[in-house]
């Protein structure tokens, strides 16, 4: 992202403009322009290196991912909450977290499949079939106007 800033500020765009194209704050596009490469490297390494929050309860998150690979993060945290063990993060730590956990130690979320059966189908009439749909018109004065519909087959 430091050379996409640095390109993007060559190319003439103003902090306002590569903050948009690139979608990050104009205080992050601000303090990658102000830092020399030296102090972005090192960076960089300091931000490799950082502790998380969550790190003292790796452990139990991997067990239980191991155990329940389908889990979502969301469950994560309300199972961390519950056992007061959520150390005041919020769910987006517990996110990135998990997501970590499972790029490092190769656990993929496992989708459940889709159960279902085919139902025979009744006799004409003891069967009904639904439909809704949008629309969009103009009322009596050329106003736009959206109109809901339901339809029985």
């Amino acid at each position: 992202m430091y050379i996409e800033i640095y390109q993007l500020k060559q190319l003439g765009l103003n902090v306002s403009q590569i903050a948009r194209k690139l979608n990050i704050s104009r205080n992050t596009v601000y303090k990658y322009l102000n830092m020399s490469p030296e102090e972005m490297q090192a960076f960089i390494e300091s931000v490799k290196t950082r502790r998380k929050k969550l790190d003292p309860f790796e452990s139990q998150v991997l067990q239980w991912l191991r155990e329940y690979p389908d889990l979502s993060a969301a469950q994560i945290h309300d199972w961390l909450k519950e056992r007061r063990l959520d150390a005041n993060v919020c769910e987006s730590t517990v996110r990135h977290f998990v997501r970590h956990l499972r790029e490092r130690h190769g656990i993929p979320k496992s989708k459940p499949m889709r159960q279902y059966e085919a139902v025979e189908d009744p006799p004409m009439g003891q069967q009904m079939q639904v439909d809704f749909g949008e629309t969009r018109t103009h009322d009596l004065h050329q106003h736009p106007v959206r109109l809901w519909c339901i339809t029985f087959v």
